[in-house]
């Protein structure tokens, strides 16, 4: 049961563009979106690690990618239990704001799951859903990559994807490939208590200069098999004034 409690955590996690930002957020607009590339990079057969991650965040859309401050999602998702065929379909609902998170998911009859945490607090629909540290992994750490106690290191490549891990200043760590001709991030690999989880970005568009995977699915391996995800966003807004009880925890 903890594990299959840990996978909704770690989905939580890996299904969110999570940015770290503490300044107050701004208003906005539902965005246009295009699938334009956001920038254009330069990687050679000799680009280092750190090269390799300057590039994943050009692509991501610079500046513009590290200053958001936050994220609201909506779509569809395909669950998979291990060993099986048979989609569960749902939907999602996933709000970020630097530590802050809000995830809502929608499969009914079999799962109906809602997630808070306010910063120092969670709250799970669900008691015993894990959360790991939303600042330490995927996107997020890789916004920080070029700040003081990040440790980058190459890694081979795969399937002609550029390899590196980024390492955070408490350890934790997770493996990025790119894509060698615009730098995008094509997958990502986190692991958390032992437990190896991948997110596969597959569509991307550009939403007001930051690049947001809209079709991405996720693999978590377990001893008994794998748990797979598809996610298909439908919705993206960024930089909204939130509602002041977005990540209230209920009492």
């Amino acid at each position: 049961m903890r594990k299959t409690l840990l996978v909704l955590g770690m989905f939580a996690l890996g299904a969110t563009p999570i940015f770290a930002q503490d300044a107050t957020t701004k208003n906005g607009t539902t965005p246009t979106t295009s699938t334009s590339a956001v920038a254009t990079v330069v990687i050679t057969p000799t680009s280092t690690p750190s090269d390799l991650a300057k590039a994943a965040i050009q692509a991501q859309g610079g500046e513009k990618f590290k200053s958001v401050q936050n994220m609201m999602l909506r779509g569809s998702v395909q669950l998979y239990a291990p060993n099986s065929i048979q989609s569960l379909p749902g939907s999602f609902y996933i709000v970020t704001s630097g530590n802050k998170l809000r995830m809502e998911l929608d499969a009914r009859p079999q799962i109906v799951f809602k997630q808070i945490y306010d910063g120092q607090n969670s709250f799970s629909s669900m008691p015993g859903v894990e959360i790991p540290p939303l600042s330490k992994f995927g996107m997020n750490a890789l916004s920080h990559a070029d700040q003081p106690g990040y440790k980058l290191t190459a890694l081979p490549d795969k399937k002609k994807q550029r390899g590196f891990r980024l390492e955070d200043p408490d350890g934790y760590t997770t493996d990025f490939y790119i894509d060698p001709t615009t730098g995008r991030v094509m997958s990502f690999l986190m692991y958390y208590q032992g437990y190896t989880f991948g997110t596969e970005n597959s569509k991307f568009k550009d939403v007001e200069g930051v690049l947001v995977p809209f079709s991405f699915s996720q693999r978590f391996e377990m001893p008994i098999g794998a748990f797979f995800a598809e996610y298909n966003v439908k919705e993206v807004k960024l930089n909204q004034t939130l509602a002041e009880d977005m990540f209230v925890i209920p009492r």
